[in-house]
């Protein structure tokens, strides 16, 4: 039994290891709160901005705060890198993200979702966006179900995960 566990762990950490070292473009899932600081907000961006401009693809959900400041960054770089996944429909969305969001080349709307929660709705939605990805980097607080959830999940599918808290 011993023997098993080890080679998960010893698989998991070459996968990981792997992922940490590719040195071409990676497909890296951008989620985070919609709570966050202007100045974490500006933070965020800039990192987007140098993982898009390093070559990588960046994908992320529609929502203010920390999806939007990661819209901004790959936006600014190249916009044909980042890939939008809404959590339902664009006229679900709320306006200023909106104004944004039709702007994005790459924008997949859930419509099905509609008749959901946004808490559902964005849960199945960060589902999605965790599959096309190779790493997840996360902004949350402590208290942040939906995200904290995803992040594990995350880590069930040995993806590479960041996770940075805000508190």
């Amino acid at each position: 039994m011993s023997q098993s566990i080890d080679l998960i762990n010893l698989d998991t950490l070459a996968q990981e290891l792997a992922t940490i070292q590719q040195t071409g473009s990676k497909r890296i899932a951008l989620l985070g709160s919609r709570h966050v600081p202007i100045t974490h907000q500006n933070l965020i961006e800039m990192m987007t901005y140098a993982l898009v401009l390093s070559g990588n693809r960046i994908i992320t959900s529609g929502a203010t705060g920390t999806n939007s400041a990661a819209i901004k960054g790959a936006m600014r770089a190249d916009p044909n890198l980042l890939t939008v996944i809404l959590p339902q429909s664009l006229e679900r969305q709320p306006l200023e993200s909106r104004q944004q969001l039709e702007q994005v080349m790459h924008l997949v709307e859930n419509p099905s979702n509609d008749n959901l929660s946004l808490a559902e709705a964005s849960y199945i939605c960060n589902k999605e966006i965790v599959s096309r990805c190779q790493q997840l980097i996360c902004f949350a607080f402590h208290d942040s179900r939906t995200l904290l959830q995803t992040c594990g999940d995350a880590e069930e599918q040995r993806k590479v995960v960041t996770l940075f808290y805000f508190d």
